[in-house]
């Protein structure tokens, strides 16, 4: 145990995470999608579920990772995080076609954080609590800029988390704070939406974004939701800005609100309460 609450245990310990975490946000929402269309086949009656079956389900195991080019199976050799990246030159080693660099970037990034996740809350096992809070958050904001989904399989238990640790006394956080902390996360945003769809007729954002707000409330407390919804909204107002302006924007399309969230949430959780509640002049 000792091993992994040192910089560099954390690190290497990071950059495996990081690989999974390609794997959870490139299969999660195929899996997701195959679950609806088989609740929607197992409604609609046996023959439509029979149609739906035409492809080997997807699990977060099965089937092996393959080129998605050629079909190449990747060797344990080719899928060592970063470094197979590097030495293959960023390219499959069959049909050369490229390999995105987000891969390497996300598990260079999951290194980076468990590593600050280390040097914020110590050498103690509940550090890798937080490893884990970090992990969740990094995979629930890749897949919704890339779906615009939150799932609930993420979302939801990172919330129960929050409240199971705070219950057992694991992190600072007092329970009540945390119970409040994800009413206060959920209540929020969801009177926000209802009070944008009721003024305007539209949907502002998702139910995730209330979820995903609650398990902020429940790992980090209630006096962090305003701090939160601040910072998100000033970087999303800037980053969507920066879109509208170089054309990356489409007219009807819109940015996922959860990233700028989770983002503002691991600012909150890194830099200590205290600290962010001095920068905005609370204290």
């Amino acid at each position: 145990m000792g091993l992994f609450l040192t910089p560099w245990g954390l690190g290497i310990l990071g950059l495996c995470v990081g690989s999974f975490l390609n794997v959870v946000v490139h299969r999660l929402p195929k899996m997701l999608e195959a679950r609806w269309q088989a609740d929607a086949a197992e409604v609609l009656g046996q023959t439509a579920a029979a149609n739906t079956a035409t492809t080997e389900p997807i699990t977060l195991s099965k089937p092996a990772s393959r080129c998605p080019s050629c079909g190449h199976a990747i060797r344990w050799y080719e899928n060592v995080p970063v470094i197979s990246w590097l030495l293959l030159r960023g390219k499959c080693s069959a049909c050369k076609t490229p390999i995105s660099l987000r891969y390497p970037l996300v598990e260079a990034v999951t290194a980076g954080l468990f590593v600050v996740c280390g040097q914020q809350f110590g050498a103690q096992p509940t550090t890798l609590l937080w490893c884990g809070f970090v992990a969740v958050l990094l995979a629930a904001s890749l897949i919704d800029w890339d779906t615009t989904l939150l799932p609930d399989d993420l979302t939801l238990p990172l919330m129960w988390a929050g409240l199971v640790v705070a219950a057992l006394g694991w992190t600072a956080l007092p329970l009540k704070d945390a119970v409040w902390g994800a009413v206060a996360g959920y209540l929020s945003l969801w009177s926000v939406y209802w009070l944008f769809k009721l003024t305007t007729g539209k949907e502002g954002m998702g139910y995730g974004d209330f979820k995903l707000l609650a398990a902020l409330g429940a790992w980090l407390g209630w006096s962090m939701i305003l701090p939160i919804v601040l910072g998100s909204s000033l970087i999303g107002a800037v980053v969507g800005i920066g879109m509208k302006v170089s054309g990356q924007l489409r007219e009807g399309v819109y940015v996922p609100f959860g990233p700028f969230l989770a983002g503002a949430g691991l600012v909150v959780a890194l830099a200590g309460a205290p600290t962010v509640l001095g920068w905005l002049g609370w204290v």
